[in-house]
């Protein structure tokens, strides 16, 4: 009962809090049919500071960490991100009204990571002073690429099957090329070589530090945005996108949680470090994941996996799952 209670105290905190408050925002201003639109260009501006914010800091603080620590939460993470994919293509396996190649589309979404998801949660823990190891956006990479990869590889293999005679191999590593070459993993990528190989403490602390949380309500209100403009796409489909979108966040939270509580005793990963890594599993994808997606099962409907991770997933992922692992954390902890 004491749970319940911290988590819907903790829940009615989280609504009043800049993250969602910028989200929801930009929700009711485009249910009131507001004209306001921001560039395409500063979006991906603001998502690329973002992203060279998290990983330069996570760059930096593998220079001082015990990579020792880093190998089975990486493992867990890889895990997950496969999980993910698995269980999503079996649930969509059994509602028939669901096409293939749109449940392998969204498995793969649901399977990789927000960047405005995971920046939301930094920001939230900072504030309330929850320590984690500086080098778990690291982890992000080892969860995002397999679970994109297999998404796509086992939605080639199925569609290839599906034609008699077609000799077209799935070029595996072309994909794993397609996802480090997108545009989140490589900002994230870059920001991690550059804080681990390079000395910039000083741009970071005087540049990108003060700039993440004013971006990140930028990035909120966007996001905001496209939810409510996703929605009629998302009733245009089925409604099983949506009861998918709903549960499946807090469902993979919950397994990454169980993962993190095991590497917490295994090799001392963090209570928060735990929490990052729930939220990043909770997650879908709205950066690397679409276009990787587009164009490795171009056959898949966006309006599904993309309305059911931006109108749905996302705002669950945000409001629900940061509040209830931050609970369960220091319940269990």
């Amino acid at each position: 009962m004491e749970f319940l209670y911290e988590f819907l105290i903790r829940l009615l905190t989280q609504f009043q809090s800049p993250t969602l408050g910028f989200l929801i925002g930009g929700m009711l201003i485009a249910a009131l049919g507001s004209n306001l639109t921001i560039p395409d260009a500063i979006y991906k501006f603001i998502v690329f500071m973002l992203l060279m914010k998290i990983g330069i800091n996570g760059g930096m603080e593998i220079r001082d960490a015990n990579l020792a620590e880093m190998v089975l939460p990486a493992i867990f993470a890889m895990v997950i991100g496969v999980t993910i994919v698995l269980l999503g293509i079996f649930v969509f396996s059994l509602i028939p009204s669901v096409k293939k190649a749109d449940g392998y589309a969204t498995s793969g979404l649901f399977g990789a990571v927000s960047a405005s998801t995971f920046a939301a949660v930094m920001v939230v823990m900072d504030e309330e002073s929850i320590s984690y190891e500086a080098w778990v956006p690291a982890l992000y990479p080892f969860m995002d690429i397999p679970a994109l990869v297999l998404a796509i590889v086992l939605a080639n293999i199925y569609m290839k099957k599906q034609k008699e005679g077609d000799d077209t191999k799935v070029d595996v590593w072309a994909i794993v090329k397609d996802s480090l070459q997108g545009s989140a993993l490589s900002a994230l990528l870059l920001g991690l070589a550059l804080g681990l190989l390079t000395t910039p403490d000083r741009v970071f602390e005087s540049f990108y530090e003060p700039l993440f949380r004013g971006f990140l309500s930028i990035l909120m209100l966007i996001m905001g945005m496209e939810a409510y403009s996703r929605i009629n796409e998302l009733r245009r489909v089925a409604h099983w996108y949506a009861v998918y979108a709903f549960f499946a966040p807090i469902a993979h939270g919950l397994l990454a949680f169980g993962l993190g509580y095991i590497a917490h005793h295994t090799v001392g990963f963090s209570p928060g470090g735990v929490i990052l890594l729930s939220v990043m599993a909770a997650s879908s994808s709205d950066i690397s994941g679409p276009p990787t997606l587009r164009s490795g099962i171009p056959s898949a409907n966006p309006s599904a996996y993309i309305g059911a991770s931006t109108s749905v997933g996302t705002p669950v992922a945000i409001a629900i799952c940061i509040p209830l692992f931050i609970v369960m954390a220091q319940a269990v902890f």
